[in-house]
């Protein structure tokens, strides 16, 4: 069974304790990692501020800061392949996703590379005898706290553009699917990121992740996940006024008028809420369609789901597992409790599969405003359906 560690200054970091990581599609153990303390966090808080301080970052070329990042995207290309398969095994995606993954991670270093040079001030106009203008400054430390769906991505997106302005960064990664972004981490010692401007800490929520939300040398903090945790790191980060940056939870919808092209509309559920399991934050999980269609569009959409595959995402197959144990029950008690409210089930609603964590792909119909399945986020490959009259 393979180890990880953590990456804090430059250096790969064992703990004594490790947390497991499990297969979804098998619910098999395949990997351990060293979970981070707080003296960790700590560690990689004051080398992330020794390196805001020495302006390794900052006060270089922006171009010399464009070539960083577009070796660290060449590293990332390079890697890809190991990577991916390994994204497949902890988060149970498709490879073919887990490759479009990573290659987006790429991209997003090759963009923002293209932007190091351009983060360009402004000269104001106040008269001959004055000189006003603004000129940009990085925040200094920024933390990214970064959801199980798509890490490595998801990573990217911010750790690119924090990097081309010159902050150092810390990473915190999550519990679940801690071993694919680690990779980022080796692209970036490999294309030469000096030390101290990236740790990654795979740690526990409450302890390591709101540690560095309260911690009062962060600059900045990026985080992506649900509503709750959002507010409380929004709350903490309120305390010192130190900037943030959410993107939490969604609730999806389609609208289908009756002239709507629904061989067109059958690739769009396809894709928006059984892709990745509907383990997305802007999944369509809920389709308000007009009466005169309503049954027709049902009917195929049931079509759709019991026509998809399952199994594991090594095999590309259509529906993959959801995360873990804990958000397979979660899916299921929103199934059940529509119900209980009184949705109709079309098809699915229950799990799925030999072994793992697979829901079957679930279409309710006869869906009300007023219902928990259409208010609230399910993060499953669960679909209601409401009719509406113009």
């Amino acid at each position: 069974m393979s180890h990880w560690q953590n990456f804090i200054a430059g250096s790969w970091v064992d703990s004594s304790t490790s947390i497991e990581v499990e297969n979804p599609a098998t619910g098999e153990i395949f990997a351990t990692v060293a979970l981070a303390s707080l003296a960790d966090m700590e560690t990689a808080v004051s080398a992330a501020r020794n390196c805001v301080n020495s302006k390794v970052l900052s006060d270089c070329r922006p171009a010399e800061r464009a070539e960083l990042l577009y070796r660290i995207a060449g590293e990332i290309r390079a890697i890809s392949s190991e990577g991916a398969e390994l994204a497949v095994l902890e988060n149970g995606k498709r490879l073919s996703d887990a490759e479009d993954e990573f290659a987006e991670a790429a991209r997003y270093f090759e963009y923002y590379a293209g932007m190091a040079d351009k983060i360009e001030g402004v000269s104001i106009p106040l008269g001959a005898d004055y000189v006003d203008y603004t000129s940009y400054e990085p925040f200094g430390i920024s933390v990214q706290i970064v959801p199980w769906n798509f890490p490595v991505s998801i990573c990217a997106r911010s750790l690119a553009p924090a990097l081309a302005a010159g902050n150092a960064v810390i990473v915190k990664s999550p519990e679940l699917t801690p071993l694919a972004i680690t990779w980022l981490a080796t692209a970036c010692q490999r294309a030469g990121l000096p030390e101290g401007a990236l740790s990654m800490l795979c740690g526990t929520g409450p302890e390591v992740g709101a540690g560095l939300a309260s911690h009062g040398d962060i600059d900045q903090i990026v985080f992506t996940g649900s509503v709750p945790t959002g507010r409380a790191i929004l709350h903490a980060a309120a305390e010192r006024a130190v900037p943030c940056v959410m993107e939490l939870g969604g609730k999806s919808a389609a609208v289908v008028f009756a002239d709507a092209d629904i061989d067109q509309l059958m690739d769009s559920v396809n894709w928006g809420i059984f892709f990745n399991a509907g383990q997305v934050c802007s999944a369509m999980s809920r389709m308000l369609v007009e009466r005169s269609i309503y049954d027709q569009v049902v009917d195929r959409v049931a079509e759709l789901a019991q026509g998809l595959t399952m199994g594991a995402g090594m095999d590309n197959a259509d529906i993959t597992p959801v995360m873990s144990a804990k958000q397979q029950q979660q899916v299921l008690a929103k199934c059940d409790l529509a119900l209980e409210q009184g949705a109709q089930l079309v098809t699915g609603g229950v799990a799925g599969g030999q072994s793992g964590y697979f829901v079957q792909p679930t279409v309710l119909r006869d869906i009300s405003a007023e219902m928990d399945i259409f208010q609230s986020e399910v993060f499953g490959p669960v679909l209601g359906i409401m009719p509406f009259d113009t």
